[in-house]
């Protein structure tokens, strides 16, 4: 069904990277979702009514909040699909990651709802109906749900979504907790037990414990999150593929939403190289690269000196003592001015993102202490950086 629905509806589908294509399966999604639990909504709340069951009304309310949920959905996909404008000049992409938050809060708005009238049923309990037809529509709504999950899962990893993300996660809580409200309902009338209350409570406390976490989940990328570790690596392997690059550093990779990535890097290149054919050569990777990768791609072309003998015996030198702190830190732009009495060592460290101001200045302290033992004319001039890409 899957597959026959993108085929149907979404033209290039393995064209993922292309905005436009990401659009058609976002509002493909959002219409499924709109469809289904409008449908599974309706049924769930006469059944409710019918039979008196605060728990089905419960979930038919959470279905009903789920429908809202993907006409935002809807919304967020068509919006961050919007051309840049002097106000966005890198897009509106990341409106899809505010459609995802919006979502979880309409998701913890209904659960803490539902908490509380489930609580006023526990305090004061109600028969609750019993009928084949509500056994049922729960079993279709658990296989709908079902499909559902799996559906939305497909296409979030087919578009690297956080919105089809939150969704997914959100079926298969609508799962547990239709599951759940059918094993009460057998119960009850098969031995004459009223867990109608409490089956409320815990299905709302699924629904919270959802919205808690799709949060999470969106918040984290409007926040600035570190660069996926796939895109860092595959970013640095094939820099370093092409002659002429011969380290790099300082790599930052900035997300303004899926399909919006920007990033930079400082490209090292021999000191004794031709400077017009090394600027060919950076030039045609931020093209080639930028272009499979689907990123906007800038370098900073670094001259490193490699033949200095002198230069790589006090680099090693150096390289020792940082290799023997308990941090995992490395350094870059190592440069050499000598003197007759003094020998300035230029060079930048870099630290992990929660690295301490006081511990940079200790791990500076020590690193130009240990130098001095090696050689006393040694002054190490250090500046600290942060790990941008991990």
């Amino acid at each position: 069904m899957t597959e026959l629905l993108i085929k149907l509806f979404v033209k290039e589908a393995e064209n993922t990277k292309c905005a436009h294509v990401r659009e058609k399966y976002g509002i493909l999604a959002g219409i499924v979702g709109i469809v289904a639990n409008l449908f599974l909504g309706a049924a769930k709340f006469v059944i409710g009514l019918l039979s008196g069951s605060i728990a089905i009304q419960a979930d038919a309310v959470n279905n009903l909040a789920d429908m809202g949920s993907s006409v935002v959905t809807v919304i967020g996909f068509k919006a961050a699909n919007k051309k840049a404008d002097k106000e966005h000049p890198f897009g509106h992409a990341r409106v899809e990651y505010i459609a995802g938050l919006i979502i979880a809060f309409i998701i913890l708005l209904i659960g803490v709802s539902l908490f509380k009238e489930s609580v006023m049923k526990i305090i004061e309990p109600e028969e609750v109906g019993f009928s084949w037809i509500t056994v049922i529509v729960l079993l279709l709504s658990i296989g709908v749900k079902l499909w559902l999950s799996f559906f939305s899962s497909n296409i979030g990893k087919r578009i690297n979504s956080k919105t089809m993300e939150a969704a997914t996660a959100d079926s298969l809580c609508d799962v547990i907790s239709t599951s759940a409200i059918l094993l009460s309902t057998l119960i009850g009338h098969f031995f004459n037990f009223n867990m109608d209350g409490y089956v409320g409570v815990l299905v709302a406390g699924f629904v919270v414990y959802s919205g808690i976490g799709i949060v999470k989940d969106t918040i984290s990328p409007l926040m600035g999150e570190a660069p996926d570790p796939d895109v860092v690596k595959e970013l640095s392997e094939r820099l370093l593929s092409y002659d002429g690059i011969i380290g790099l550093h300082d790599i930052i990779v900035h997300n303004y939403g899926p399909g919006r990535l920007i990033a930079t890097a400082h490209a090292e290149v021999r000191a004794d190289a031709d400077i017009m054919h090394s600027h060919e050569i950076i030039d045609l990777a931020e093209r080639e690269i930028g272009n499979d990768m689907g990123l906007l791609l800038t370098l900073h072309m670094d001259p490193i000196e490699v033949d200095n003998e002198v230069l790589n015996a006090a680099k090693a030198q150096i390289k020792q003592i940082i290799d023997a702190l308990p941090e995992k830190l490395h350094f870059h732009d190592f440069r050499m001015v000598s003197g007759e009495k003094v020998c300035n060592l230029l060079f930048d460290i870099v630290v992990p993102p929660d690295t301490s101001d006081e511990r940079a200045k200790e791990i500076k302290h020590t690193i130009s202490e240990e130098a001095k033992k090696k050689d006393k004319r040694y002054n190490c001039i250090i500046e600290v950086d942060i790990d941008y890409a991990g």
